[in-house]
């Protein structure tokens, strides 16, 4: 993570030769994600990139390299006047503190902004981290946002994973997310391994032979939420898109009696029977990163996790919501074969029912569908956890 402050090096220019400075630009706190923005004019000295939080709508900023002066250019402002009833108090946004700033580096940072403002929300919401062991081998990262005015004993959460490619998990602010935060949930992110949140060898140990480390950490941070009463027991989801599905699957299958209810989005399901079809889209990219089942140790440990072959009999299944689209790159089949398998395994509960949602919409791009998607899953969570 980082801190409140980081430094970005700037090159003035003199006529005899080139010296870097470092510049430190002060961070909202939280911050989980600095990543650079549209720069095409290689020549410019003007960087763009985004400021990402937990807690705080992303920001875009524009940052000269050779005066040290930023501007915020574009944020949403959840706390305008017509929206901080909604909030339960008038007060504004926090101010970037100058004060924890070096005395020899704070002349550097000059304010150009409008406001001289982060638009953050950490006075309604907190954001706290935890190291979670795992299987006795390493400490998996745990982030944990929930509302300081609704949090209360017996919260249900909602724990999100993905566990591939290398890729940071996502733990920006979202919008579709504070209509369960004002109802008590707590909102957690788990840096398994195979994600990218721990450098290369932290992906090389939730890749391939070791994809099973994935699903370990991620019931590992289940577990942990549970036993420390951060979440109450039975009132605990879980939530995956596309990889990320396939590590909350597996999970559901190890621990079927950690989670009262999961959110699959257009995931990744029948690993090996995929994975042996080289002929269908994005097959055989997948083989670095889940393995080549034609080799006998690679087919070996696909099988130990792949979620349609690792169905449980005769156990109670949380309930479970899958959506995929017919003009996705993913196929939807997987999702169907799932469902069916599931629903003929496993004790039926109608309390706990196995949703399918497929559309022929294409839902990117399209804020109306992706809302409607959003507001279903909302809508299901809260139905199948807060109303237990």
């Amino acid at each position: 993570m980082f801190s409140c402050s980081t430094s970005i090096y700037g090159w003035k220019c003199t006529c005899a030769s080139f010296s870097p400075s470092a510049m430190l630009l002060p961070l909202p706190e939280h911050v989980c994600q600095i990543a650079p923005g549209p720069n095409y004019d290689y020549h410019s000295s003007i960087m763009r990139f985004t400021i990402s939080s937990p807690v705080m709508p992303d920001a875009v900023v524009d940052y000269n390299l050779l005066n040290g002066k930023w501007l915020i250019v574009q944020q949403l402002n959840m706390l305008q006047e017509r929206t901080k009833t909604l909030y339960g108090t008038a007060a504004a946004a926090s101010s970037i503190k100058q004060s924890s700033l070096p005395n020899n580096l704070g002349t550097n940072c000059q304010h150009h902004d409008a406001d001289g403002m982060w638009h953050e929300l950490s006075e309604f919401y907190a954001c706290e981290y935890y190291d979670v062991p795992s299987n006795n081998e390493v400490l998996v990262p745990l982030t944990i946002v929930y509302s300081r005015k609704h949090k209360q004993e017996g919260s249900p959460g909602l724990l999100h994973g993905h566990g591939a490619y290398g890729e940071l998990l996502d733990k920006r602010w979202r919008s579709e997310l504070k209509s369960l935060l004002d109802r008590g949930w707590v909102i957690a992110y788990a840096d398994v391994r195979g994600g990218g949140g721990g450098g290369k060898k932290w992906h090389h140990d939730g890749r391939r032979t070791k994809k099973q480390n994935s699903i370990i950490d991620y019931v590992s941070c289940a577990e942990f939420l549970i036993g420390e009463g951060i979440v109450q027991e039975n009132k605990l989801a879980g939530w995956g898109y596309s990889a990320g599905g396939l590590l909350v699957a597996s999970a559901i299958n190890i621990r079927p009696d950690l989670f009262r209810a999961a959110v699959l989005k257009v995931p990744f399901l029948d690993v090996c029977s995929t994975l042996l079809y080289p002929i269908l889209p994005l097959t055989r990219v997948e083989y670095e990163e889940f393995g080549y089942p034609v080799e006998l140790e690679d087919f070996l440990a696909i099988r130990k996790y792949s979620p349609y072959d690792n169905i449980p009999k005769d156990v109670p299944y949380p309930a479970v919501l899958i959506t995929s689209s017919f003009n996705t790159r993913f196929g939807v089949w997987e999702a169907a074969k799932w469902v069916a398998k599931v629903r003929e395994q496993t004790i039926y509960d109608p309390r706990r029912p196995i949703l399918l949602n497929l559309t022929a919409d294409i839902i990117d791009g399209s804020k109306y569908l992706e809302s409607k998607e959003l507001a279903l899953e909302a809508a299901f969570l809260i139905k199948m956890v807060s109303d237990s």
